[in-house]
């Protein structure tokens, strides 16, 4: 099964999908319907594995924090757009938390590479225009809301004809 460690954002569901309705129309987008911090992928992992993964993930100690909302970017660059993010401040404490989920889970799953804390709105496909795009982009605000990080999840993703479907497999909480 398809599995992958993130913060739940589903909270701030609605704020999120206000943000979508601001994004540019001169391109295709495959707009995210869930919104979570993706911490770790670790891709397709066999059923008799999830209870060494879970075992691991319930050895992680971190404190709880806040988080808040700062900006829309894109990855992963400017000529190449692929996805349109909200990304998140304190990245230190994001990083932090990453890092450690990441450094646990060595022995089972290869190193992340680049870790950027940031919640997905869409998929591009394809912009009409990339400068008309990206200054879009630039132009939408973002409140700065907050949320409190008290917990990290073992998300399964499950690809249906009507898009992913995600399904808590463990959720672990700050101590």
């Amino acid at each position: 099964m398809r599995l992958f460690v993130a913060i739940d954002f589903s909270e701030l569901n609605d704020y999120f999908l206000s943000l979508q309705e601001l994004l540019p129309k001169n391109a295709k987008l495959s707009l995210t319907k869930s919104f979570h911090l993706t911490l770790k992928f670790l891709g397709e992992v066999q059923p008799n594995n999830i209870d060494d993964v879970t075992a691991i993930l319930k050895g992680i100690k971190f404190e709880p924090f806040s988080a808040y909302l700062e900006s829309v970017g894109i990855f992963p660059t400017e000529n190449y757009i692929r996805v349109v993010w909200v990304g998140l401040k304190p990245e230190e404490k994001i990083i932090g938390l990453q890092k450690q989920i990441d450094e646990a889970l060595k022995p089972l799953f290869r190193k992340e590479k680049d870790f950027k804390p940031h919640i997905t709105l869409a998929r591009v496909k394809y912009p009409e225009d990339k400068k008309v795009f990206i200054e879009h982009i630039r132009k939408i605000g973002v409140e700065n809301k907050k949320i409190e990080v008290k917990d990290f999840r073992l998300i399964k993703s499950t690809l249906t004809s009507e898009g992913h479907v995600y399904e808590d497999i463990g959720v672990f909480k700050c101590e």
